[in-house]
């Protein structure tokens, strides 16, 4: 009995490892045998929502506790100014995070000194070096922050910082009153794994000035091949072409 015992754990081990080592073979790689994430991705959508939420919105459930006083910083008010209220709406950059939760696709093209994401919102692109180089000093703050990468085993991790005070994610769609935002504190780290024609993409957000400690939201990203052919739309913006003087309220932005 007892060695019949052992022959199926034995067993189950091997299975179990074969399992997995066919696993990770599944997936496309580079020559340099990382795996490969190119091609046109949907964005990001939750898994496993809990709580109020929408595309491109994180989850209150998984948002971690604000700093006592730092509600104001978290949240803006709406000013009826497009600019403030929705800055994509007068052609303003989106942002990071936003940008990348935005119900747009991606385009990843990737080679072994760098990944690059290509968003069709508004054609953005970020240039993520793979080299080890440290994030680069004395830049002006961004929109989309300062980005490196390097692998953990198959699991690319991008750590970004150096960012303007800007929208946190689309929350203004869902409340009237208000949207949501980061600080230029902070501090952003996502985790890409490729699973099949899956990517499982986790962001992880550290905005000392507005929470208590960093907290994390998982993604999934869908490949679509069928997409390779027709590519990225064309993302065009006319800045100010409906509003006089450069200055248009929310409502008349969105004519």
């Amino acid at each position: 009995m007892q060695k019949r015992f052992v022959f199926s754990a034995i067993f189950a081990a091997l299975s179990l490892a074969i399992a997995m080592k066919s696993s990770a073979q599944d997936i496309s790689r580079l020559p340099d045998g990382k795996p490969d994430f190119s091609g046109i991705w949907s964005s990001p959508t939750t898994v496993n929502p809990k709580g109020p939420r929408g595309q491109g919105i994180f989850n209150a459930d998984k948002m971690g506790q604000v700093k006592p006083g730092a509600e104001s910083l978290l949240y803006e008010m709406r000013t009826g100014d497009a600019r403030h209220d929705e800055p994509r709406a007068v052609c303003m950059p989106s942002g990071f995070p936003s940008g990348m939760l935005y119900a747009l696709p991606v385009q990843i093209v990737q080679t072994s000194k760098y990944i690059v994401i290509v968003h069709e919102l508004q054609r953005a692109t970020r240039i993520i070096p793979l080299d080890g180089r440290p994030h680069r000093q004395g830049l002006e703050p961004s929109y989309y922050g300062d980005s490196i990468g390097h692998w953990e085993g198959d699991t690319l991790v991008i750590d970004s910082t150096n960012f303007k005070r800007w929208i946190l994610d689309d929350y203004h769609y869902t409340d009237p009153t208000k949207s949501r935002w980061h600080s230029d504190a902070l501090h952003t780290i996502e985790y890409l794994k490729r699973e099949g024609n899956t990517i499982s993409y986790r962001i992880t957000i550290d905005d000392p000035k507005i929470f208590t400690a960093p907290w994390s939201q998982d993604f999934k990203m869908t490949l679509h091949p069928d997409w390779d052919e027709p590519g990225l739309l064309e993302y065009a913006c006319e800045d100010n072409n409906r509003c006089a003087n450069g200055h248009c309220t929310e409502s008349e932005a969105q004519k």
